[in-house]
C-alpha cells in the first residue's frame, strides 16, 4: 500500500512525506521532483515554455508509471487532484491523506516559494490561494480518504496522525 499525500502547496506534503518515509523505511516520491528530474527543466521554465496542460500531461505520465508500484510514500504536486485519471491511478494502490491549511498559514509558508509559478498570472498572491482553495477543495475532498488540518501542528505531529490511521489499514492487508 501506498501512502498518498494531497493538498494545496504549503500543507506541509513534503516534510511530512520525508519524515513518514524514513519512519516507514519506505521510498518517497515527489511527483514534481520527478518530473523535474526527468525533463531536466524547473516547473516554472516546463509552464512558460509549454503551458499547464503540458505540465498536467507529465503529472499524468507519472501517476501512470507510479500505478503499480508499492510501499511508497507520494507527495503530490497541489494540482495532482485536477484530472480524475491521477487520482484513480493512485487510489488503486493508496490510501489519500489530503493535508489542510488555512489562507494565512499557507501565505506564511510558501511567500518566498519562487519555484512555483501563479497560477492566474493576474491575482494578488492571497486573491490566488483563496481563488485556486475554492476551485480545488471539492477535488480534495473527493479524493480524500483522511482528512488531517496542518496549521496548528507540528510535520511530527501530523505523522503521528498518519500512523494511528495506518496501522489497521496495514494489518487488515495481511
Amino acid at each position: 500500500m501506498n501512502i498518498v499525500l494531497i493538498g494545496y502547496r504549503g500543507t506541509g506534503k513534503s516534510t511530512v512525506a520525508k519524515i513518514l518515509g524514513d519512519r516507514l523505511g519506505k521510498t518517497v516520491i515527489s511527483t514534481d521532483a520527478e518530473i523535474v528530474k526527468e525533463s531536466g527543466q524547473s516547473i516554472p521554465q516546463i509552464v512558460e515554455q509549454f503551458g499547464w496542460d503540458h505540465f498536467r500531461d507529465l503529472e499524468t505520465q507519472m501517476c501512470r508509471n507510479l500505478e503499480e508500484q508499492t510501499d511508497l510514500v507520494i507527495d503530490t504536486g497541489g494540482g495532482l487532484i485536477l484530472r480524475e485519471e491521477n487520482v484513480k491511478r493512485l487510489k488503486a494502490n493508496g490510501t489519500f491523506f489530503w493535508l489542510t491549511a488555512e489562507v494565512p498559514t499557507i501565505v506564511k509558508r510558501i511567500s518566498g516559494d519562487t519555484q512555483r509559478p501563479s497560477l492566474s498570472g493576474t491575482q494578488s498572491f492571497v486573491e490566488e490561494i483563496e481563488d485556486i482553495l475554492k476551485e480545488r477543495t471539492p477535488k480534495y475532498q473527493a479524493a480524500a480518504d483522511i482528512t488531517l488540518s496542518t496549521d496548528h501542528e507540528t510535520p511530527e505531529s501530523i505523522v503521528a496522525k498518519i500512523f494511528t490511521r495506518i496501522s489497521p489499514l496495514s494489518s487488515n492487508s495481511h
